[in-house]
């Protein structure tokens, strides 16, 4: 089943990429008492997801926080040392990577999707959600294959 909104954001445990190095982090410690712009990409370094995708909320991420956001988040599918060289090497320093390893934040959300014929396994949905104090406000999944609705663009002015 899919988590929508007015739900709370699922019980697991993800690994922040941190200058210390990864640290685990409860989604409900992460969530708690704030609103965060989360959004989610099926691969750290894929086509979109470097080409659009992260870069549309490096380039928002101050108008984000203006209209109140907290934090912006970037999960996926991906190890943190994968989502620490991706954030180095495109100069997302106002994002927080959470890497969710073994797809558990997804699974919990329900939004994963079967990549096996491309040799990705299973990843994550492209989605961005906003969430205050644990609680999903927005949910902007994509269809298959595209990149619109979870844009940085397309959230602020759902804000």
């Amino acid at each position: 089943m899919t988590i929508s909104t007015g739900q709370r954001v699922p019980t697991t445990t993800l690994t922040k990429v941190t200058a210390d190095g990864p640290d685990q982090v409860s989604s409900d410690d992460f969530f708690a008492g704030r609103t965060v712009a989360l959004f989610a990409v099926p691969g750290a370094y894929t086509p979109t997801c470097s080409a659009r995708h992260l870069p549309s909320y490096i380039d928002k991420a101050g108008e984000l926080k203006a209209k109140g956001v907290d934090e912006i988040a970037c999960t996926s599918v991906n190890d943190p040392f994968v989502m620490a060289a991706w954030a180095k090497s495109t100069g997302a320093d106002a994002i927080t990577m959470l890497a969710d390893g073994n797809g558990d934040f997804a699974t919990a959300l329900g939004l994963t999707m079967d990549g096996s014929k491309f040799g990705l396994g299973q990843r994550s949905q492209r989605y961005a959600m906003l969430v205050k104090d644990g609680v999903i406000e927005q949910l902007n999944v994509e269809e298959p294959g595209q990149y619109s609705v979870s844009s940085a663009e397309h959230l602020l002015d759902q804000i």
